[in-house]
């Protein structure tokens, strides 16, 4: 690691899944302390995840409710000191029934749905996972389904993986919304044209005053490489997907190994 041949920066951007949650789906006493010392230090934190809004309570309590979070890849930003949506981006119901259009033409057999900050509605071919084992995929038929704007759609096929998935999504569609994947279970997933983490990431730190080279940024998924692109430093834990490693100057131990808290420990000394 380098991080003490860096100044110190004043916002510390990360994501969650697979690069500070560690594989058993918690946070290391480790991290949670190494957070802590951000803010009192005068530096800004905020986490940039794939998570929505509804899924970021028990993160909030884990880690103290310290910072902000850039939800659903920058299409919610969720205050986490008062456990509330503090803005939000959606797709316009014309563009979601058009996309979901074109996602059944190129990919057949594909289960869509649309999330909202503490909700989710799909079609009928829609498979929940773990990630909806917290509520119950409403199904209100075709017409309802796009009816409302929506900040985040996603696919679920049931064979082909997030990447074979991306492939053939993103000319489908890539001209209507910004498709991506975050690795999960054979899942697609859209936002608006426009969002994206860095986007989000952008506007936060324009708010605060704070310019690019001010902002180290850590993570692990090709979502990520456009934050990490932007950001002055950026770092790619050991279990990162090879694009995210081929991609970013420094490379730290896995989220198992609580690499993320070893690089806050050396830029915030305690």
């Amino acid at each position: 690691m380098t991080a003490g041949t860096h100044p110190r920066p004043r916002l510390i951007a990360t994501d969650l899944d697979g690069t500070v949650v560690r594989s058993d789906g918690t946070i290391s006493a480790r991290t949670t302390a190494a957070f802590a010392r951000i803010e009192p230090a005068g530096a800004q934190f905020v986490f940039v995840t794939g998570r929505p809004p509804r899924l970021m309570g028990s993160v909030a309590d884990a880690v103290g409710s310290h910072g902000t979070a850039i939800c659903s890849n920058g299409a919610f930003v969720y205050d986490m000191h008062t456990h509330s949506v503090i803005d939000e981006y959606a797709i316009g119901t014309a563009t979601l029934a058009e996309a979901a259009r074109r996602l059944r033409e190129a990919i057949p057999g594909i289960g869509l749905a649309v999330e909202y900050a503490h909700e989710m509605a799909g079609d009928e071919l829609y498979e929940p996972w773990d990630w909806e084992a917290d509520i119950t995929v409403q199904r209100p038929g075709e017409d309802k389904l796009w009816s409302r704007p929506a900040p985040k759609l996603v696919g679920r096929h049931p064979t082909l993986s997030a990447d074979d998935l991306l492939a053939l999504a993103a000319p489908a569609i890539g001209d209507l919304v910004t498709v991506y994947h975050s690795n999960g279970l054979r899942l697609v997933e859209a936002i608006a044209p426009d969002v994206s983490k860095a986007h989000a990431l952008t506007r936060f730190a324009a708010d605060l005053g704070i310019t690019p080279d001010e902002v180290v940024a850590f993570g692990d998924m090709p979502n990520d490489l456009p934050m990490l692109a932007w950001a002055g430093t950026s770092y790619a834990v050991a279990n990162a997907h090879p694009t995210v490693l081929d991609a970013v100057g420094h490379i730290i131990p896995s989220n198992d190994e609580d690499g993320v808290a070893q690089v806050i420990e050396e830029l915030f000394p305690a």
